[in-house]
């Protein structure tokens, strides 16, 4: 019987080489997680955990988007946890640059791309708020508040006030369902139209409000509630 360790380096080899001759999608999911897993616990087999991590998770997207804390509680070591996290980052990175020197209100792919990979697996509910100038371009990305979207007038201060001290004349806000579900509740819909009415008094229009969840994403302007 061969020694376990050279069976894996093999293995480990012949992703690698499926990996450079063509490029991530000639691999499955779980074995892009299978070689992020190998990187940090050399000398051992990960196909099955690799396996077992994607299905307790739900997911490529939902594994890589869990927080340390989430991903220590599934038992994994900060050198594991270090390796997946790295690997969003860096993804997020990636789609974030795609948005730059881009008119964001023609580019609607890159966005929808970015923003789910950003917050459509996320467990905590947060808001971001992407800020434009006049050519639409991206000024700033910014995450404001996490939790909930009450006391809309308290938010919208705070959205208005940044809005003015970048000297944006427009804003995507936007925030994730962890449900998973994108429907817009009452409370998005309030904060939407006292969002759209502040800005129209300080000659910031706000161009959207996008709700992303794990099932997809959803517009107040496509809805006509904005």
């Amino acid at each position: 019987m061969g020694d376990p360790s050279t069976d894996a380096s093999g293995h480990r080899a012949r992703l690698r080489q499926r990996l450079f001759e063509g490029g991530g999608k000639a691999l499955l999911d779980h074995e892009l997680i299978e070689y992020l897993l190998a990187l940090a616990i050399p000398r051992r087999d990960t196909k099955a955990q690799a396996k077992a991590l994607l299905n307790q998770f739900g997911g490529l997207g939902a594994l890589l988007g869990a927080d340390a804390e989430t991903l220590r509680r599934a038992g994994l070591s900060d050198s594991v946890i270090g390796a997946l996290k790295i690997s969003e980052a860096t993804a997020l990175r990636l789609l974030e640059t795609r948005l730059e020197r881009r008119d964001l209100l023609s580019s609607s792919d890159a966005v929808d791309s970015y923003l789910q990979a950003a917050m459509g697996h996320s467990a905590v509910e947060q808001v971001r708020v992407l800020f434009l100038n006049a050519k639409n371009l991206l000024l700033a990305n910014e995450v404001m508040w996490g939790g909930s979207v009450d006391e809309a007038s308290v938010h919208v201060r705070k959205v208005i006030s940044r809005a003015i001290a970048l000297g944006a004349t427009g804003l995507i806000i936007v925030h994730n369902h962890p449900s998973g579900d994108p429907t817009p509740s009452s409370q998005d819909i309030r904060l939407t139209r006292e969002l759209a009415e502040a800005g129209r008094h300080m000659k910031v229009q706000v161009h959207d409000h996008i709700i992303v969840g794990s099932s997809g994403r959803s517009s107040l302007r496509a809805l006509g509630l904005l």
